[in-house]
């Protein structure tokens, strides 16, 4: 009779510990998806920065390239062919 009460009692315990177990890795599994779609939404925002600042220096060095006062101070380089032989 004394084994039948501690197989309650030990049954008891391993059934609290389970359910406790599951909503403690639920909750950890909750901020783990948090914590991913925040990182997802700061990378888009990061790549269209990104975007931006490519065509942003594109638009400058082709201003730039045109620009009568940058032509003075860094005039265009031609290409030297050299023979190989």
């Amino acid at each position: 009779m004394e084994t039948l009460i501690k197989m309650d009692v030990f049954f008891f315990i391993t059934a609290i510990e389970s359910v406790i177990l599951t909503v403690l890795i639920a909750i950890v599994l909750y901020y783990f998806i948090k914590a991913g779609r925040s990182l997802s939404r700061i990378t888009d925002m990061l790549e269209d920065g990104v975007k931006d600042s490519a065509e942003f220096v594109s638009e400058l060095k082709d201003r730039l390239e045109n620009n009568f006062l940058f032509r003075l101070f860094f005039p265009l380089r031609r290409k030297k062919f050299k023979d190989k032989r």
